[in-house]
């Protein structure tokens, strides 16, 4: 007869509760459901059999960290090898709230997890009664341990890799789509508003930042003279203009201005320039932005292309998510939808067409140049999600291959497979990694393969040893000259039998 027991995992630590006839009470599992409410019944069901406390927050962090990636951590180990080593029968079964949890538990120390039948009940009723079920245990201590315990999980989880973080490109991309909009209203309204005391100026400085730091050193057109001609060439950048601005004044056909009205305009001008300089820095701060989180995908569509795609998204994660036919399409779901209500031709692309590649495309390439660019930032987004040591090789191979395919379809030129592109660009960020000094990680891991497998080796040599067939094994194994000849033959034998079901 199998006994039941039941582990739940709290704030304060893990505890193990014994089930008191398990068979009889999981054939009555209505009458459990309803009866878990109930403190009395409850407890002549349920009792705690083990508790371990955690010592400190930060335990209580960790623990709960390995848990919910489930992976069983080291306290929890030691607590259910200790618990089922005094237990001296010989069948046990341990009740689990996640099966993921209990699989790893199984592999670890053998003991059979289940998680279906009145199991979830008696967890519920195991939450519900905690409290009362652990002795020097109350509610408002329960409490306290699950707020603070909530709190930095949750704080751990936001501050996860942090240098990473594709949140600010999310508010960069959005913040400077509005910078820009402001810039040119603002910019259309100082032309308008200083033309009525200088409308020459507009024709000779037709960029909007020149015409307004321009209008702000100007100021009354009356007052410029050859004096200035050096200050205002600076602005401009070009000595011709320069001329051209001061002859225009001299026989300018504006209105006059009063002086407040000047400060007004002189004012305005000046908070142009200065959004205008922030705009810039802001596209210098999200240009490094995406060179940490993405350096691939900017390296093959750009910053702002690339910073789109992911905040359209909603994250990076979101986007090495999604087929290279949804990223081909993200951004014009309106169109595909009309398309698809009125039966018409879909979209061939969204964002992407934002990319230079597609305007140097011809007009019968443009859908085709768009789907294999989808298919490259499909590459690229994944890569940069996963990728360890962020690096830009992939990025710059995956552009090159985008503009082979450009030439192919101008002149015919066959372009490069992509398998041959991809081992150049892996052997290329494998020298970088090296240059840099972060290939140790990967050496350290091959390392403690060659001490598992020869552990393992030093096993089964000596369970053969003790078999007295230790020689005929080492015997085997110097013939084979391999350390790993003899798995692989049984998996090729594995391989011949499913073909031979297959047939």
């Amino acid at each position: 007869m199998s006994i039941l027991y039941c582990l739940y995992e709290h704030a304060a630590g893990f505890s193990v509760f014994s089930v008191k006839e398990f068979e009889e009470v999981s054939m009555f599992l209505p009458q459990v459901e309803s009866s878990v409410t109930d403190f009395a019944k409850f407890n002549s069901i349920v009792k705690l059999a083990g508790f371990a406390p955690f010592k400190t927050a930060i335990a209580a962090l960790e623990n709960i960290n390995a848990i919910s990636e489930g992976i069983v951590p080291q306290d929890l180990l030691h607590f259910l090898d200790d618990f089922f080593a005094k237990l001296k029968k010989k069948k046990c079964t341990l009740g689990i709230a996640d099966a993921k949890l209990g699989a790893a538990i199984t592999e670890a120390i053998g003991v059979q997890c289940s998680q279906v039948g009145v199991v979830p009940e008696i967890l519920r009723g195991v939450r519900f009664h905690f409290a009362k079920l652990v002795k020097g245990f109350t509610d408002q201590s329960a409490g306290v341990a699950q707020l603070g315990l909530g709190h930095s999980y949750s704080r751990a989880k936001v501050k996860f890799n942090v240098h990473r973080s594709d949140n600010m490109i999310i508010q960069s991309i959005a913040l400077l789509d509005q910078l820009d909009k402001d810039v040119n209203t603002f910019s259309m309204r100082i032309r308008e508003w200083y033309s009525y005391h200088f409308p020459e100026l507009v024709k000779i400085v037709p960029d909007n930042y020149m015409f307004a730091k321009a209008a702000k050193f100007i100021k009354d057109r009356k007052n410029l003279s050859q004096d200035l001609l050096e200050d205002l060439e600076k602005i401009v950048m070009d000595s011709a203009k320069a001329q051209a601005i001061i002859d225009a004044a001299k026989m300018s056909m504006g209105m006059d201005i009063s002086i407040v009205d000047l400060m007004n305009i002189e004012l305005f001008a000046e908070r142009v320039v200065k959004l205008s300089e922030y705009r810039k820095k802001l596209s210098t701060y999200l240009h490094n932005k995406m060179n940490l989180v993405a350096p691939n995908l900017q390296s093959l569509i750009g910053d702002q292309v690339g910073a789109r795609l992911i905040s359209h998204a909603g994250s990076l994660t979101n986007l090495a998510k999604y087929p290279a036919s949804t990223v081909q399409i993200l951004g014009a779901e309106k169109a595909l939808f009309r398309a698809l209500k009125t039966r018409s031709n879909t979209p061939k692309y969204g964002l992407i067409y934002h990319s230079s590649f597609i305007g140097r495309a011809g007009l019968k390439n443009k859908g085709r140049i768009s789907r294999f660019l989808a298919n490259k930032c499909s590459i690229a987004s994944r890569i940069d999600c996963f990728l360890d040591q962020p690096t830009s090789v992939f990025g710059e191979s995956l552009k090159q291959q985008v503009e082979d395919r450009l030439k192919f379809y101008e002149s015919g030129d066959v372009p490069r497979k992509n398998i041959e592109v991809m081992k150049e660009a892996i052997e290329a960020a494998g020298q970088e990694a090296g240059a840099n000094g972060t290939a140790a990680p990967q050496s350290e891991k091959k390392k403690n393969k060659k001490k598992k497998r020869a552990a393992g080796e030093d096993e089964t040599e000596a369970n053969g040893s003790s078999n007295g067939n230790g020689a005929a094994a080492e015997a085997a194994d110097n013939g084979n000259g391999n350390d790993d000849g003899e798995p692989k033959k049984k998996k090729k034998k594995k391989n011949k039998n499913k073909e031979a079901v297959q047939a």
